[in-house]
């Protein structure tokens, strides 16, 4: 062959596309795994525990030993639990837990509800009033004013806090480029990271309770607060901010008179943000203790008792309603005549009058309650339930559990660890460069350290399958959001409220559909995660240029070839996005699923919690959640196509 032949040769040949190389991967993958499976699994039994695990036992009784006489602990930590416990309680005796010598709190339920009526009438309007106070009532109708009340006060201190700190922080973030460059890693590594691993961490310097639930919960609650106020100052006209200036006002005037009235919308829709993630973190961090009708579910959830666990995540639902509505409804206030803002104020007052002198007003009336009617309702309609759809949930739960669950997991779990570990790095080179590459390989590394490869790659196994379904959910329902507006206005409320719902409450009825088990874990999973990742895909889908779409309409595309051949290709972006967001929803709700059988990595956290010999164990997992979440997160964000600018 002559020089030019070869070199003809040489530049007729064509890459492998990315998707053959992927596929070429796997394959290979199987084909190892064939003779190899069994060998180097990295196996631990649950009693088992690893010298890291044994080292962070020392390291909480050493902490435990030393709690009261080590100088960081005495004038640092035990302060800022001293304080913020301090807070909680005073909430608590106010509106929840007897006090002062009371057998009732200073705030019976009528002063409750005419305070909070009168609060959502002055700052949203007289239908969220309304709302607030039909809501509040209900609580104690269900039997569980004294668990929602710990709830809301757990939820108002966190709620304060972050705002206390994470609003300054974001004005600081919108007035400095600097400032924002620095912040918005941290932030988007606090919002990326699964609930559970908050808890454990906190409870070794805080302990088990409120101080250390209420901190969990500013943490995760706190970046909505920050990100949405830079946000909104950042968003302001930049010819008002100029006219402010030609003006000669000082920087505070451009602020207090300029840039806070102009962003007042999106920092009041930072409050509701931070309020929503509060009440979801707030029912998780009962798994440390925290007070309120999350340690109900758990309870409910660990005694299958569903409808006891319906009961009290109806009550997380409709305190999840009427806080979002309320903080929304803010944003648009139309202020009344001051004769009326008085009247009802006094009104309020008289109402907490009478909380406070007459014990009528201050315990909820016992007859009143049909919370039991609703717990024996629930449990008959999911006997019912499970008696009359037993085949088709069983067949449902086989089909998945059998073809996609149980071979993924026999592949993750039963390959050897350089062979997984081979395989994710590979993947990360392909899918999102060097760089994710690098950091799939620091994570396997540590992964392997925790002592859990094995609970990680059942982890891992339902996260896979359970968003492989959410982003089948995503592109059927998000197309059709996307192309129809009719479609739009159906579902976007439904998904919207999805979003408000904490974690939780997904649980109870596919506990009741399902039992406990794998499968329940994953659907819930998929639910919880299913609204973001369709409204992500829709969105993205009605952002094509309407010139492209009629274009191919007049070169005569049928609907599929629209599809497959334009929207979806086009909309790339949004979908690698959907499925990013997808797979941190999933990880953090297939973790909760291990209170309902799904065992792995969240049983390893729940289990810590509650046995003080597996808290090293428990430590060890929660860091395992971490890093398959920076993994993923990598992995999940691929580089965009060449010459994608968009």
């Amino acid at each position: 062959m002559t020089t030019a032949a070869v070199t003809k040769a040489a530049t007729s040949f064509k890459r492998p596309g990315k998707k053959l190389l992927v596929g070429a991967v796997l394959l290979a993958w199987v084909a190892i795994w064939i003779p190899t499976h069994g060998t180097h699994t990295l196996g631990l039994s649950p009693a088992d525990l690893t010298p890291l695990h044994q080292w962070l036992n020392d390291v909480n009784d050493t902490v435990g030993a030393n709690r009261n006489s080590s100088p960081v602990f005495l004038h640092f930590f035990n302060e800022i639990r001293a304080g913020i416990d301090a807070l909680v309680t005073f909430l608590q005796d106010l509106i929840a837990q007897p006090s002062f010598g009371r057998p009732v709190p200073v705030l019976g339920w009528l002063g409750v509800v005419g305070l909070a009526a009168y609060t959502a009438w002055f700052f949203a309007g007289w239908k969220p009033a309304l709302l607030t106070a039909a809501g509040l009532i209900f609580f104690g109708l269900q039997g569980l004013w004294q668990e929602s009340m710990d709830t809301l006060a757990l939820t108002l201190a966190a709620v304060a806090i972050s705002l206390a700190i994470g609003i300054p922080l974001g004005i600081w973030a919108g007035l400095s480029d600097r400032f924002h460059r620095l912040v918005t890693p941290v932030l988007d590594f606090m919002q990326t990271m699964p609930t559970f691993v908050y808890l454990a961490p906190l409870t070794l310097l805080f302990l088990i309770g409120p101080a250390s639930a209420t901190i969990a919960t500013l943490i995760y609650a706190m970046p909505p607060a920050i990100r949405l106020t830079a946000h909104g100052i950042r968003s302001v006209p930049r010819s008002a901010v100029e006219a402010t200036d030609s003006l000669g006002a000082t920087g505070f005037q451009r602020l207090r008179h300029v840039l806070l009235p102009l962003s007042k919308r999106t920092i009041v829709l930072g409050v509701n943000q931070t309020i929503m993630a509060a009440l979801s973190m707030v029912t998780i961090a009962a798994l440390i203790d925290a007070p309120g009708l999350g340690k109900t579910v758990i309870k409910a959830l660990q005694t299958l008792d569903v409808g006891t666990a319906f009961n009290a995540g109806l009550a997380i639902v409709v305190m999840a309603v009427v806080l979002d509505r309320v903080t929304t409804a803010a944003g648009d206030r139309r202020r009344t005549g001051r004769i009326p803002r008085s009247a009802l104020g006094v009104v309020a007052v008289i109402c907490c009058y009478l909380s406070y002198t007459y014990y009528w007003a201050a315990e909820f009336p016992d007859g009143a309650r049909i919370g039991g009617a609703i717990s024996r309702t629930a449990d008959s309609v999911a006997l019912r339930l499970q008696t009359e759809l037993s085949t088709a949930t069983e067949w449902i739960k086989n089909a998945v559990t059998y073809t996609l669950l149980n071979p993924l997991q026999a592949l993750l779990v039963e390959s050897p660890w350089w062979l997984v570990a081979a395989v994710a790095v590979a993947l990360g080179a392909l899918l999102g460069g060097v760089r994710a590459a690098t950091v799939t390989a620091v994570c396997i590394a540590l992964l392997i350290g925790t002592g859990l490869w094995q609970d990680s790659m059942t982890t891992l196994a339902m996260t896979i399958v359970a968003t492989l379904l959410v982003m089948v959910l995503g592109v059927v329902f998000g197309v059709w959001m996307g192309r129809s507006r009719v479609a739009d206005r159906v579902f976007r409320p439904a998904l919207d409220a999805g979003q408000t719902m904490p974690a939780f409450v997904y649980l109870v009825p596919f506990l009741a559909l399902f039992a406990a088990s794998r499968f329940t874990a994953i659907v819930a999973a998929v639910v919880f995660a299913a609204p973001v990742a369709i409204k992500i895909v829709a969105d993205g889908v009605r952002g094509i240029p309407a010139a492209t779409v009629e274009a191919a309409t007049a070169a005569g595309s049928s609907t599929w070839q629209m599809i497959t051949k334009v929207q979806l290709p086009m909309a790339r972006r949004s979908l690698t996005l959907a499925a990013n967001q997808g797979l941190i929803y999933v990880l953090s709700m297939v973790v909760v699923g291990g209170l309902v059988g799904a065992g792995a990595l969240g049983y390893d956290v729940v289990a810590g919690f509650s046995q003080g010999q597996l808290y090293g164990k428990g430590l060890a997992a929660g860091a395992a959640i971490v890093l398959l979440g920076i993994m993923l997160d990598r992995i999940a964000r691929t580089n965009p196509p060449k010459g994608d600018k968009s």
